[in-house]
């Protein structure tokens, strides 16, 4: 994981904000993309609080409508999993045409698998003016428990 202060090339934070779980995210430039910094007292929070940092670099106001809808991914690891609970917001945005917002997750062990439960509100896209932010990339992506037993990650998505 990158100390908070490394951003490879980026020129700093452009927007900051808590997420909806509890966790704290940083939106970064980088090059043509955009990254999102992220930490959280559980890897849950850190989850929820990069999805949240994703929908902050889609929409700068975000209405207080939508339904809430589930989410649940399985992968191998942490990261692939983190990586494929993002790549699931933007399926659900472009299914479903709503700006997942209000990110609600939790992640575990489920025999031998990471499991993430995951819930957002859906804001139809047609209320919202949005960027569209195309993928979330394994690119310099970082996941890693901090010395006092919170979460941080570091996820770039091409825009």
């Amino acid at each position: 994981m990158r100390d908070e202060d490394d951003t490879d090339g980026a020129s700093g934070p452009t927007a900051a904000a808590a997420g909806g779980d509890g966790g704290q995210f940083e939106l970064r430039e980088h090059t043509a993309d955009v990254a999102v910094a992220a930490t959280a007292d559980t890897l849950g929070g850190v989850f929820a609080a990069v999805a949240d940092g994703l929908t902050a670099a889609m929409c700068e106001e975000v209405p207080a409508d939508g339904e809430r809808f589930p989410m649940r991914v399985r992968a191998e690891s942490p990261e692939a999993a983190l990586f494929d609970y993002l790549d699931e917001c933007i399926y659900e945005r472009d299914v479903r045409l709503v700006l997942p917002t209000d990110h609600r997750a939790s992640v575990g062990r489920v025999d031998g698998e990471w499991v993430v439960e995951a819930s957002a509100r859906g804001v139809p896209l047609a209320d919202v003016v949005a960027r569209d932010v195309k993928a979330v990339t394994y690119s310099e992506m970082a996941l890693e428990e901090t010395a006092d037993g919170g979460w941080r990650a570091y996820v770039v998505f091409d825009v």
